[in-house]
């Protein structure tokens, strides 16, 4: 191969690829990572880089060009499927990098293993191929089975009858609109099916594929079963027929009744015998009833040419007349059923089954291409059967006939009186056309075609063969369908049918339940109530196809790419709706059952909420959706009546701190946005980016039924970390405006620049417009107990440490953990149970705009909390106390609120026990500055400046103080009992107050405390009011 110079100087050895290090430091081990972290994705030990000359890019890199197998689900037999190498293969160093990270294993594992040999692979390739099912084209998979199955008794026993009523023309107006819907859904039907790669399961794959398993299960398991009972329908049809002719030639066993039942399993099961032979022996047995109704056809052909005799004139039968065509040409309603919607109810049926062809999908050699063109053409060419039966027949044929010889007109009789178009071909059926006694004419007699046809057997044997082969379409459709339902496990109790057997999978359990459905039905031998129904299961199905194309389209969605373009979703949008119209025309109560059950089926998926993601429209429409309406909140200002507090909490991994989250579910369920953030402070290495952003602690939130959402970002220290999360997280005007975060506990034990960080996430959220909330609780928040911390050692892993750092032996996404965080012990803590009639005491010391008091309103909507009173406490004076609590109440009646229990204290101001102060100066103790270092005017002192407390800052702080320390000791005395404490925070003023003295006031004014306690700061602006606008 010769090598390209280049002009830089660059040597030729740097642009050839780079054989792997185990080729050349160890033997090769084919497929998976080597010791060097390199990728192998060929059979022969080679790497990605080493595909053959034609792959090589030219330059030294590991990056494949596009393949098949990139994409692809499943294996080619012979070879050894390729991967894709990942972003970590293309950039990690493998002189360094030894191993992948954690969530690379799977990936290694799929390519091969460390443990697979040549020997092995050579071992598989000479394997046998494993037999190759049958499959069919779109000729005889798709066009004849869907011809068969459209073509039924309604074309050879009623088509001649709805000429005779509706007229030609009508006639042939309601078989080109019967035709434009399923001609739209046979559009819809080809969008969708070449939409990606097609599989078993036909119209349930095809819906539950597109609009998910909530409509797609309910329409699959009733057409399932209306397949089933088809196959008895239209094995009755069969049987009656041949029980006519046993009649007919005086040939009895029982009775009429019995005769169909006994003719009707007989017929069922020789059917499911074709059908348990296999695809190849159904297909065979399709083929010859197709050839046995297109000789019937021929023979009809054929029967309208050749010139009538005296018998047949007599029954009104004719060669081709003008006058016979333009009086049938008209309408002739008779009877209460004479009507154009009546017809049309009655021929729509045998407009259905374009779908028998797509039920077959997993059956069909390439369904993409099948479907749509066998689909199209098989409505294409039944519809132009329609027309010429119902034109010819028209056109040879009299409405009216007595069928009796004698009713001639003689050469020399005058055609005076005598009534009816007969009349000018020299026969008078006067009389019975005034008394409504003819017998023939295609008003009277239903077998017309026979009379017409050259021979009227062949009629019967395309009675036979429609009747037959559309039995045998649905006893094949039926349990394809279901075997796919089961499969998918969206509904109990069927999952043993989904078994499949042989070659091609054939569903023997299905093909065997659907036998007993159908023979259950036979033996009813009535099917004139059921038979609505399941013409309605059908339109429903129609329906929804239409529905599910005009759904993906409408949602835009880039994964919606069919590769038939010849579809509109504004007609499958109106085929849609005018298949639920013809629905109730039909039969009103059977569209209300159909409805019924699809809601009933709907309603408990809905409630089971499935565990599958097939990337449905409706996916893509929930988040078209969330952004327009994300987005058309940016239209609108913000008004105080619908604030809502939208919380970012600071959780750290959820499952660590499950009371925080607890608690800020009961503020956010189903009202306001809440998002768990977590900052992982350790290296930025991508298995840390995985820990961050993994879906296990999605699936924990779920699990513990939270609505809320999860960021975790990767920092190099906390501070800076939930920085991050303050300003990015969120969308639009759903961006979070309350912080909410657990207590620094052991703060005396802390260093001044933990403090400082700790503080400093307070005054960054005030900076930004924040409300802040922290939650202290006795027994500590943190469950995980991390063995020690990463990241930043001001912040370590002790109970209530607000360090969000993950224990990489704990959390791990779901791709790596061997045991997925969701089978973890959901831990129970005091927010998840019933607080019975105990007290919120919500302490309203400083006006923060209303934040303080909105909380523990939306607190007692729970049920868990509606029993608790809440005590509001607000600071006052002694000799004004009744006048400022009736003050106080009155301004809370005015928000509405609903709390009736006000007390002023006007001992928050007294001063404080001496005993009470001595601690507090222990505590403080340990972040003042040695009096020594006053005078050192060095760099170390300025910097300890702003984390340490001096004499002066106590001093100048004194009041503050003493003023926590006091509330401390009035939230003994008053709230012992209380099921929670809220609290309005104090505020540290940058400059005045230092960190580490604002940190102790939080920590002394809520330190012994049994009941949780929280304390709230609003942002100074309104979140309450009064005023209707």
């Amino acid at each position: 191969m010769e090598l390209v110079e280049s002009s830089d100087g660059v040597p030729p050895a740097a642009f050839r690829p780079r054989p792997p290090l185990s080729a050349v430091h160890a033997e090769p081990t084919p497929g998976g990572f080597d010791e060097s972290g390199s990728c192998h994705c060929c059979s022969n030990g080679s790497s990605v880089a080493s595909l053959g000359p034609g792959a090589l890019t030219g330059y030294e890199t590991l990056d494949a060009p596009p393949h098949y197998d990139f994409y692809a689900n499943t294996e080619v037999f012979g070879r050894r499927r390729r991967f894709r190498p990942s972003l970590y293969q293309l950039r990690a160093d493998p002189e360094v990098d030894s191993r992948p990270p954690l969530y690379e294993e799977t990936t290694a594992a799929q390519m091969g293993g460390e443990g697979s040999s040549e020997e092995d692979e050579e071992e598989e390739q000479q394997k046998e191929p494993p037999p190759e099912p049958a499959r069919f084209g779109w000729v005889q998979g798709v066009m004849i089975r869907c011809m068969l199955n459209i073509w039924g008794v309604i074309l050879y026993l009623r088509l001649p009858w709805i000429t005779a009523q509706a007229g030609i023309g009508l006639t042939w107006v309601i078989i080109l609109l019967s035709s434009c819907i399923t001609g739209i859904t046979g559009l819809s039907t080809s969008a969708i099916a070449t939409n990606g790669k097609v599989k078993g399961g036909g119209t349930y794959f095809l819906i539950s594929r597109s609009l998910g398993p909530e409509l797609g299960g309910s329409i699959g398991l009733i057409f399932a079963f209306a397949n089933a009972v088809a196959v008895a329908m239209h094995t009755v049809g069969f049987a009656e027929t041949v029980t006519d002719l046993m009649y007919e030639n005086g040939a009895v066993m029982v009775d009429r009744v019995n005769d169909i039942r006994i003719i009707g399993i007989i017929t069922v099961t020789c059917l499911l015998g074709i059908s348990l032979a296999g695809m190849a022996w159904e297909s065979k047995a399709q083929v010859l009833f197709f050839l046995v109704i297109m000789v019937s056809f021929v023979s009809y052909i054929v029967g309208t040419i050749t010139p009538a005799s005296p018998q047949k004139q007599a029954k009104g039968v004719f060669s081709y007349k003008a006058d016979i065509f333009a009086t049938n040409f008209v309408p002739g309603w008779r009877g209460p059923e004479g009507s154009f919607f009546g017809m049309f109810s009655i021929f729509f049926p045998s407009a259905t089954g374009i779908l028998a062809g797509a039920n077959i999908s997993g059956d069909l050699k390439n369904p993409t291409v099948a479907i749509p063109r066998g689909t199209l053409m098989a409505i294409f060419w039944t519809t132009i059967s329609y027309l010429i039966i119902s034109a010819t027949i028209g056109a040879c044929v009299l409405r009216d006939a007595s069928g009796l010889l004698n009713d001639t007109l003689s050469v020399s009789s005058s055609t005076q009186g005598c009534e009816g178009l007969a009349c000018l071909y020299g026969w008078d059926f006067t009389e019975c056309i005034s008394n409504n006694t003819c017998t023939y004419g295609i008003s009277n007699y239903y077998q017309s075609m026979s009379l017409v046809s050259a021979f009227a057997p062949l009629i019967t044997a395309g009675i036979f063969g429609a009747t037959l082969s559309s039995a045998l379409a649905c006893l094949v459709s039926a349990p394809k369908v279901f075997q796919c339902l089961c499969k998918d496990k969206l509904y109990p109790l069927i999952g043993i049918f989904g078994k499949g057997y042989g070659k091609n999978d054939e569903p023997l359990r299905g093909y065997l339940l659907t036998y007993v459905i159908a023979a259950c039905f036979i033996l009813i031998a009535e099917l004139n109530t059921i038979a609505p129904i399941i013409s309605n299961f059908f339109l429903c199905s129609y329906s929804l196809i239409n529905f599910s194309c005009f759904h993906a389209s409408i949602t835009n969605s880039p994964g919606w790419r069919p590769s038939f373009r010849f579809y509109s979703k504004w007609l499958s949008l109106l085929g849609a709706v005018v298949c639920v119209v013809i629905m109730f025309l039909l039969t009103w109560w059977a569209a209300l059952i159909a409805f019924g059950v699809v809601f009933f089926l709907l309603g408990y998926t809905l409630y089971k909420k499935p565990a599958v993601n097939w990337g449905s429209s409706v996916q893509a429409s929930s988040y078209n959706i969330a952004l327009s309406q994300c987005v058309g909140l940016n239209h609108v200002e913000d008004h105080v009546k619908n604030y809502r507090p939208q919380c970012l909490v600071l959780t750290g991994p959820p499952s660590s701190r499950p009371a925080l989250v607890d608690l800020v579910t009961c503020f956010t369920k189903d009202l306001s946005l809440m998002i768990c953030g977590n900052v992982v402070t350790a290296g930025s290495s991508q298995s840390v980016v995985e820990k961050a952003s993994g879906d296990s602690h999605v699936a924990w939130l779920n699990q513990r039924k939270v609505k809320s959402f999860y960021r975790g970002v990767v920092a190099a220290e906390l501070r800076s970390g939930v920085n991050m999360l303050l300003q990015g997280a969120g969308l639009g005007r759903m961006k979070p405006n309350v912080l909410l975060m657990g207590f620094k506990k052991g703060c005396c034990g802390e260093t001044p620049r933990a403090a400082h960080d700790y503080i400093g996430i307070l005054h960054d959220a005030f900076d930004l417009q924040y409300g802040v909330c922290i939650l202290r609780v006795k027994e500590g928040l943190d469950v995980s107990h991390p063995p020690q911390s990463e990241g930043n050692p001001g912040l370590d892993g002790r109970q209530e440490s607000i360090n969000t750092v993950s224990a990489p032996s704990r959390f791990q996404t779901t791709h790596t953990s061997p045991v997925p965080i969701g089978a973890e012990p959901q831990q129970s803590t005091v927010f998840q149970k019933r607080q019975g009639k105990k007290t919120i005491d919500v302490y309203w010391l400083s006006d923060d705009g209303g934040l303080t008091l909105l909380l523990p309103y939306l607190l007692t909507r729970r049920k868990r909390w509606a029993r608790c009173k809440v005590r509001v406490f607000v600071g006052g004076e002694a000799d004004k106390r009744e006048e400022q609590r009736e003050e106080v109440l009155a301004l809370i009646k005015k928000f509405r609120l609903g709390f009736h229990d006000v007390e002023v204290l006007p001992d928050v101001y007294q001063n404080p026990r001496p005993a009470s102060v001595h601690q507090f100066e222990n505590m403080v103790g340990h972040f003042r500055l040695d009096p020594k270092q006053d005078s050192d005017s060095g760099p170390q002192r300025q910097q300890e400046e702003q984390w340490m407390i001096s004499d002066q800052d106590l001093e100048r702080n004194k009041a503050k103080s003493l003023r926590q320390i006091r509330l401390n000791e009035v939230l003994q005395d008053y709230s012992r009992e209380a099921a929670l404490v809220v609290i309005t925070m104090p505020v540290g003023m940058r400059g005045v107050c230092p960190d580490a003295l604002y940190l102790t006031w939080l920590d002394f004014l809520s330190h012994d405390l049994r009941p949780p306690v929280l304390l709230v700061r609003g942002n100074q602006e309104n979140v309450l009011t009064f005023y209707c606008q």
